[in-house]
């Protein structure tokens, strides 16, 4: 653990293995108080990776007094396995969900609320993970969520069907078709090139399995919309031609839950994060932090969130009884 002068918050990594043997890297962010506020557990984009690339975000949450935590997904990042390469994408989540559960076994942690923070793809890691025990989760926060993969984006449908055959015999094979995602995905021209010469983030075309698997589980999220039950916050960018902000819409209007948030920033691309300008990025962290400190600071039980009453206005915040 190292704390950083001056900084407000503490450092650390730590490797740990999971269930089949490979090395995963996994870092965090701590606030300075000891009584933290809930803890918050990252999962980064395709082809990203936690300790560069979601720095800001673990740092400024960290100093809103939250601790944070991250990891690299398999083949991605500063973890083994082959670059970018997913082969089952039930085992990404799975993955991710051991760790973060492990850390709330932590007697610091017991009674502490915990969320799941999805950014793009991680989007849809953190659903999933959700989906496997709603109860255990205190809420969501969705940033430009891999609900569905752009049309804008995506190869035609006679490729995806070749490809799709092509997987079962070449899995790991670099050949999908694919447009330059971080020229479309993050609009500040100096943060785009800061992205670009991160050797931890993989840039090479997808592999097939990898492409399929993503394509399958965005699929799967799309079809269970209408099931996520949980508390959340989802922001999408309204240029965004990575993943759908019109799914982001419907993901609003068919869940369940009756303690959701969506905000849709005109005119802003993908990265909403770690792609636009410095003010805009104040913003969607100021939305982000604002809508995490009105949330209850120990856990809620299972029944008193199923019953309960409060809605949230995805323009204002504010709450209105039902």
């Amino acid at each position: 653990m190292v704390a950083i002068p001056n900084s407000g918050f503490l450092y650390g990594e730590e490797y740990i293995r999971n269930s089949r043997g490979m090395r995963l890297f996994t870092c965090h962010w701590l606030p300075l108080e000891k009584d933290v506020k809930a803890v918050i557990f990252l999962c980064h984009g395709y082809a990203m990776e936690c300790s560069v690339y979601t720095r800001e975000t673990g740092v400024r949450l960290a100093r809103a007094g939250y601790a944070v935590y991250g990891i690299d997904y398999e083949g991605h990042g500063k973890s083994e396995g082959r670059q970018c390469y997913i082969p089952k994408f039930n085992q990404l989540v799975i993955d991710c969900e051991t760790y973060f559960r492990s850390i709330m076994e932590r007697d610091e942690y017991i009674g502490k609320p915990r969320y799941l923070y999805g950014e793009s793809m991680g989007g849809a890691v953190a659903i999933l993970i959700s989906e496997r025990d709603p109860n255990f989760w205190s809420g969501l926060v969705l940033v430009a969520p891999m609900c569905k993969i752009s049309e804008k984006v995506k190869p035609p449908a006679l490729v995806t069907a070749i490809l799709k055959k092509m997987s079962r015999v070449i899995p790991t094979w670099k050949v999908v078709p694919s447009k330059d995602i971080i020229g479309k995905a993050f609009k500040d021209p100096e943060k785009r090139e800061e992205i670009r010469s991160n050797p931890l983030i993989y840039q090479g075309t997808p592999r097939l399995m990898t492409a399929l698997q993503m394509l399958r589980a965005s699929e799967k999220v799309e079809r269970n919309l209408n099931k996520i039950s949980l508390p959340f916050l989802c922001l999408h960018g309204e240029a965004d031609t990575v993943t759908e902000p019109a799914v982001s819409k419907s993901l609003y209007n068919e869940s369940i839950s009756c303690d959701k948030s969506l905000k849709v920033y005109p005119g802003m691309w993908h990265g909403l994060t770690t792609g636009e300008p410095e003010q805009n990025v104040e913003l969607v962290f100021r939305d982000i932090t604002e809508w995490l400190d009105k949330r209850p600071q120990v856990v809620a039980s299972p029944l008193l969130r199923s019953y309960s009453i409060a809605h949230f206005d995805s323009k204002t915040s504010r709450v209105h009884p039902s």
